[in-house]
């Protein structure tokens, strides 16, 4: 097994065609299809499925994308220490969170950590739907619900208070009632979320105008009159044009906890990352 072809390995994985990993290392196509067939011939497995839209990894293929990362992490070391380059770190990482948390807690520090490594890329996928960590579709995960896989190394990041906003112009509701009084909250999908019960529950007889699972949208809506909702304070606080209620309680509050794959604790871009996001926002 030659380690130029698991350079080849990895850029596969990272760029899912032959052509993109081709051109992301300078290698032929051709080239990187029979490095491909050498390297899955000595181990004596298939690391990819061929798919019509790429190369997909086999759980095989998985089980040597973390160790080839480490000794690609190692090998990279020993080049920035021999070339006096130890500060700067190299490579990708991808996150994944929530939209609203990405755009509005994640950002600030990733301009920041931008600054601090120029040569490290991170790419932040934002969606309602949880990216696999143990499947490695994400290197660092951002949830509001503890990981549960034992593959995953994850700690309690930050408690996030939530509020009910309206635009200022409106007239406040009144708790317990809500008669005439419109409601942006979660999609049916996401009915059960504690913010979405909690606000049915006080304003029992109001009228649901919007729905909508991306706290953005219910932000926007907010602040252009439609209705009462209920927002985490980093995002309603810094919302132009609303006002916090107060409802007799404020709505109930959620942890949100970060994770990564236990085969990446070591690598040092990693690191450096997480420790930045629990200096700026761990408590």
């Amino acid at each position: 097994m030659e380690w130029s072809d698991l350079r080849v390995f990895l850029a596969i994985a990272r760029t899912g065609t032959l052509g993109a990993a081709a051109r992301s290392i300078g290698q032929s196509q051709p080239t990187m299809g029979r490095r491909l067939n050498a390297l899955e011939y000595a181990l004596g497995q298939a690391l990819f499925q061929r798919t019509r839209e790429g190369f997909v990894l086999t759980d095989e293929g998985s089980a040597v994308l973390a160790h080839a990362e480490r000794m690609e992490e190692e090998a990279q070391g020993l080049e920035r220490q021999l070339s006096g380059r130890e500060r700067h770190l190299e490579g990708m990482l991808r996150l994944s969170s929530s939209d609203w948390f990405g755009a509005h807690l994640l950002a600030p520090v990733l301009a920041e950590f931008a600054q601090l490594q120029p040569r490290v890329t991170v790419e932040l996928l934002t969606s309602a739907a949880h990216l696999s960590l143990p499947r490695r579709e994400a290197d660092m995960a951002f949830r509001i619900r503890p990981f549960e896989e034992p593959e995953v190394v994850s700690r309690k990041l930050m408690h996030i208070g939530y509020g009910a906003y309206l635009h200022n112009e409106r007239a406040a509701p009144q708790a317990g009632d809500g008669t005439g009084v419109t409601l942006i909250t979660m999609d049916t999908a996401f009915g059960g979320m504690p913010d979405a019960i909690w606000l049915k529950k006080t304003l029992p007889n109001a009228q649901v105008i919007s729905r909508s699972n991306n706290r953005d949208v219910q932000a926007r809506l907010c602040a252009l009159g439609a209705g009462v909702a209920v927002l985490p304070r980093p995002l309603g606080d810094a919302l132009r044009g609303v006002r916090l209620l107060d409802l007799g309680e404020a709505p109930p509050g959620r942890d949100t906890w970060v994770g990564y794959h236990r085969d990446m604790r070591r690598q040092a871009r990693l690191r450096a990352l997480l420790d930045l996001v629990v200096a700026r926002l761990g408590g």
